[in-house]
């Protein structure tokens, strides 16, 4: 079986790249990832494993078997009645995600086949080399028949767990299908021009000139029409732009607009849970210099560091406490001098139901007990946070969640027993998929975004 590098299919024609890893090693990392990600490891985790060299064709096949992974366990078990070793069925898995569809297979799925099969021979499946073999030489004879017996099995179908597809039947009985079909897509890639520096229009110019061709999404986005790396985006290092989805473009906006500025200080804001600091600087972009203060909170210091970096890159600055946003005892009299704030945005913990485009493993990791130990994390968070703001400030409640455990419920519960707090014009669930229809939602402003919720709150007395 040779070993030789293996070009995809859609490559252009030419000679592989040279030095290029061989597919099968590509393969047998992808497997051992997708082991560890079926243990409960994150994608971000797993990915940190493997040698540089092999990382970025590693993640981009990881991240398709992951979004076909329903169908391919389900034709795992047609192959297969009797579950085979984990670490052979992670790259049984692997192979049948990536082949099972041949118009959108990486390479043509007889490559694969023979890739996977030298993946096993050379790998921690030697011994069980000659059952993956056959396996797969089965599936690609009959690979029509075994993908129709499969085609009833809603978890092959729309390759989320049987109990995350009942739930958005649930909750969004109109919309469920879309909402699986986004989460199934590539994302696009959205920026956020840094209004201190320039303009979206201006920096859509820089693109232009630069054969980037963007749309201008949300206040002050812009959307790729074909993702780059950001080092090849104009002034990137010196803070012109940032890589935001337009749904979570919409925090800053909603929290700041209407909100008075204080005669003879700053605006004080609180951004809980503020990592990576992406919407902390979004605050601090819009508004005029001098003009506001941010605390921004972050239990983790490594994630901590990582919104000193975003702001440094930017030309910002913020207050960042390494503090929980659920203990103010802690921070609050110490390090804000127990002053109220006039505006809280708490970007809460949450299942990340919203994005799993962006992250793939998230439907397979997470477990249906989750959602109800999430919500109730939120909960004490909005109970917490909601007396350090001062009568007539705002709060705005946002989760990137599709499931209204964590927005909608959750938001109604929190009205339910607190009569300080009255609820004004928010975008509430914003559904992934729903702007690619053209100008059909009111959404579609922040063009093809991602699953988030939003609440606005205003604290009566």
């Amino acid at each position: 079986m040779t070993s030789k590098p293996s070009q995809p299919k859609n490559a252009a024609a030419g000679a592989a790249v040279p030095n290029a890893p061989a597919l099968w090693q590509q393969l047998d990392a992808v497997a051992k990832a997708l082991h560890g990600i079926l243990g409960g490891q994150s994608s971000k985790a797993v990915l940190a494993q493997v040698p540089q060299r092999l990382r970025p064709g590693v993640q981009a096949l990881l991240f398709q078997v992951l979004r076909n992974l329903g169908r391919a366990q389900a034709l795992q078990k047609q192959l297969a009645p009797r579950a085979p070793a984990p670490k052979v069925s992670a790259l049984l898995s692997t192979a049948l995600a990536l082949a099972w569809d041949e118009a959108q297979a990486p390479y043509p799925p007889f490559t694969l086949v023979n890739q996977a099969v030298e993946a096993a021979k050379s790998g921690a499946a030697r011994a069980q080399s000659g059952f993956i073999n056959a396996c797969l030489r089965r599936f690609l004879r009959e690979r029509d028949a075994l993908v129709s017996a499969t085609d009833n099995d809603p978890v092959a179908v729309w390759n989320h767990p049987a109990w995350w597809i009942a739930r958005l039947q649930k909750d969004h009985p109109q919309d469920w299908q879309t909402i699986l079909a986004a989460n199934n897509a590539q994302p696009p890639m959205t920026l956020r021009v840094n209004a201190q520096k320039s303009s979206a229009a201006q920096y859509q110019n820089a693109l232009q000139a630069m054969n980037l061709k963007a749309t201008a999404v949300a206040e002050c986005g812009l959307q790729l029409e074909q993702a780059v790396p950001v080092q090849e985006l104009p002034h990137f290092e010196e803070g012109w732009a940032s890589v935001q989805d337009g749904a979570a473009q919409a925090a800053a906006p909603l929290l700041l607009a209407g909100l008075p500025q204080p005669q003879g200080r700053p605006l004080r804001v609180l951004d809980a849970c503020a990592a990576p600091g992406g919407k902390t600087a979004h605050l601090l972009e819009r508004a005029a210099p001098g003009s506001i203060e941010v605390t921004a909170l972050e239990i983790d210091p490594e994630r901590a560091r990582r919104i000193d970096e975003t702001l440094s890159r930017l030309g910002l600055k913020a207050k960042v406490l390494v503090a929980d946003a659920s203990a103010p005892q802690a921070w609050f009299e110490s390090q804000c001098g127990g002053q109220p704030f006039d505006a809280i945005l708490l970007d809460a913990p949450c299942t990340a139901s919203g994005i799993v485009r962006r992250q793939p493993d998230v439907r397979w990791l997470r477990r249906e007990s989750d959602v109800a130990q999430l919500a109730d994390i939120q909960s004490r968070l909005l109970d917490t946070l909601w007396p350090l703001l001062q009568p007539g400030g705002c709060m705005v409640y946002c989760t990137c969640s599709v499931f209204k455990a964590e927005g909608d419920a959750q938001m109604q519960a929190f009205l339910a027993r607190n009569t300080t707090a009255a609820s004004l014009p928010a975008p509430g669930h914003l559904i992934p998929g729903k702007a690619a229809k053209h100008d059909s939602v009111a959404d579609n402003p922040l063009g093809d975004h991602d699953g988030f919720f939003y609440a606005l709150l205003e604290k009566l007395r």
